[in-house]
């Protein structure tokens, strides 16, 4: 017994690789050559050139929709007729659901506008205050803002208020 045990799972692991082998593909290239491969065909391959396929393929199938002829074009089915109020319940919903998120969304860029606008005005007048200030710098070591600083750090305040503070 324990000798067949490593023989079956030998056999059961071959079988387990040999599955992906069997999905290939065969079809006539445009030349009349024989074309092997592990992905379909190209999309301009007609289907009779296909001569195997995996079975988890599916066949390639014509457009299920069909034109209808003009005299039946003209006239609204009367299947289609039934449904349409239906359908147009469910664009009214759908419209108006975007509607919703589009104006949640609009009242969140207010509040992150009117958050903006707060903390830029506190910030000009911190700065305008004249007192000593003090930021890190990438290094991670304290520098003391200086006038240049100063001026810049107000413009960019500046700004902020000017775009974010509109009322």
């Amino acid at each position: 017994m324990r000798r067949r045990l490593p023989a079956l799972f030998a056999l059961m692991l071959g079988i387990a690789l040999a599955l992906p082998a069997a999905a290939q593909w065969k079809w006539r290239d445009g030349g009349g050559r024989i074309q092997y491969s592990d992905l379909p065909p190209p999309a301009g391959v007609p289907e009779k050139d296909i001569l195997q396929r995996p079975a988890s393929a599916v066949t390639r199938q014509a457009p299920a929709f069909v034109a209808a002829p003009a005299s039946a074009a003209s006239a609204p089915p009367l299947a289609a007729a039934g449904k349409e109020p239906e359908l147009e319940a469910k664009r009214k919903a759908a419209e108006k659901e975007q509607a919703e998120k589009a104006k949640a969304e609009e009242q969140k860029l207010a509040a992150a506008r009117a958050e903006n606008c707060q903390r830029a005005r506190s910030h000009a007048r911190s700065l305008e205050s004249g007192l000593r200030m003090a930021r890190v710098n990438e290094k991670g070591e304290r520098e003391i803002i200086d006038d240049n600083t100063r001026a810049a750090e107000m413009k960019r305040a500046q700004d902020v208020i000017a775009s974010d503070c509109k009322q």
